[in-house]
C-alpha cells in the first residue's frame, strides 16, 4: 500500500492524457464514448441501483453550472456581457 500511495501520481496522469489523446486521435470521440459505456456497465454490476435519483440529481446540477460557465466564458471570447 505505501509503494502505491507513494507512486508518481503525476507521470500516471500524464501517460493516462498520452493515452487518451492517442486513442481520440486514432478513433475520434469513440474511443471515449466507448470507455464511458463499459464504465457505466460495470457499474450497474457492481451496484444494481446507481446511479440514485439523488446522484442523477447531483449529476444534473453539475452539467447545468458547467454549461453555464462555458457558456460565460465563450461569450468573453466573443466579446459578449456575461449574463
Amino acid at each position: 500500500m505505501r509503494a502505491f500511495a507513494q507512486r508518481d501520481w503525476r507521470a500516471a496522469e500524464t501517460l493516462k492524457g498520452e493515452h487518451w489523446a492517442r486513442e481520440f486521435a486514432a478513433r475520434g470521440s469513440a474511443a471515449t464514448l466507448e470507455a464511458s459505456a463499459a464504465l457505466s456497465r460495470h457499474m450497474r454490476l457492481v451496484r444494481p441501483d446507481w446511479p440514485s435519483d439523488e446522484e442523477r440529481r447531483d449529476d444534473l446540477a453539475h452539467h447545468i453550472a458547467l454549461k453555464r460557465a462555458i457558456d460565460c466564458a465563450a461569450r468573453v471570447f466573443v466579446g459578449i456581457a456575461p449574463r
